[in-house]
């Protein structure tokens, strides 16, 4: 973090999270893969931290074990940028010229524009944000009442009556499953992505981004004219746009997703050198010798510049 100091529009992070599980960490990849600083506070009790064993999680065939699936998420969360910390968030409250002071139990009070809620057990630090009634629901179980944070409260998106905060999770989404709720972690970043370029100057037909790239072999030559995307832009969004499309502001939104787009598009060899990155990503994470034992694959071979017989010798 900055450490800047609070004052008018000033803060610490452009987007706060609570909670370092799948939903918090899916939100702060998407919000810092798309530029915005983002922090993950996360300690605190943890639904997943209960399960004995990931066994439905797309792309793990046998599963896999928490502690392990905890620090791949962790790590991908950071190589996206963010900062996760190892604390708990006791208050969230508003600032006084705007967004949020979040005070954590050890460390200092930071601030934040955004905040996003991603605990699914614990929404107490809420309190005070808004209405106790808005915020919170009675229920009844046996003979017994408790209080609760109430799963209505976020619209389907995240939002909430609070400018700038955002639910992923607790929420009225299906949220009890690691997958799900990791989905819903993305769909609000988007939402909090949206948001944030709409305050720079998008409108919202515009505004959020498709987080993905494409091959560049695909584009012909008529769309590797930068002119062509311009007059994409101009039939798909400027009959939407708040402004005059002679206005600086319009030039400038236009400019930005312009480049945005062109630039999602990647050829052969950054393919081949992203595709070798994530290899090597998961290799390290597995273990080298491992993967040699259990695995006869050629790219990984090839990758750890050893042979089939050098590895039949080391295993």
């Amino acid at each position: 973090m900055s450490g800047r100091a609070s004052e008018g529009t000033d803060y610490d992070c452009e987007v706060l999270v609570v909670g370092g599980g799948p939903a918090g960490c899916s939100a702060g990849l998407f919000t810092a893969r798309a530029g915005l600083d983002t922090v993950i506070f996360d300690r605190g009790r943890s639904s997943l931290r209960q399960c004995a064993h990931l066994e439905n999680y797309l792309g793990f065939p046998a599963g896999i074990d928490i502690e392990s699936f905890y620090e791949q998420i962790h790590d991908h969360a950071r190589t996206a940028g963010c900062e996760i910390t190892p604390d708990l968030v006791e208050r969230v409250e508003r600032g006084d010229g705007g967004g949020f002071v979040v005070t954590p139990q050890e460390r200092a009070p930071v601030t934040a524009r955004r905040v996003v809620a991603a605990t699914r057990y614990d929404a107490g630090y809420l309190r005070g944000l808004d209405d106790e009634e808005a915020l919170f629901e009675t229920k009844r179980y046996g003979e017994e009442e408790y209080e609760r944070f109430d799963r209505e409260y976020a619209d389907e998106d995240g939002r909430t009556p609070v400018e700038g905060l955002y639910v992923a999770s607790p929420s009225a989404a299906a949220d009890t499953q690691a997958i799900m709720a990791a989905g819903r972690g993305a769909r609000v970043a988007h939402r909090v992505i949206a948001d944030a370029e709409r305050a720079d100057g998008y409108w919202e037909c515009v505004a959020g981004r498709p987080d993905w790239v494409r091959r560049d072999a695909e584009l012909d030559a008529e769309w590797r004219d930068r002119r062509r995307w311009i007059e994409w832009f101009d039939d798909r969004y400027g009959a939407e746009a708040p402004v005059d499309p002679d206005s600086e502001r319009y030039e400038q939104v236009r400019a930005s997703v312009v480049e945005r787009a062109r630039a999602s598009y990647i050829g052969r060899e950054e393919i081949t050198a992203r595709a070798e990155t994530g290899l090597g990503a998961l290799v390290s994470a597995l273990g080298e010798q491992r993967v040699l034992e259990a695995i006869d694959d050629e790219r990984i071979r090839e990758y750890l510049g050893v042979t089939g017989e050098n590895a039949a010798g080391e295993s």
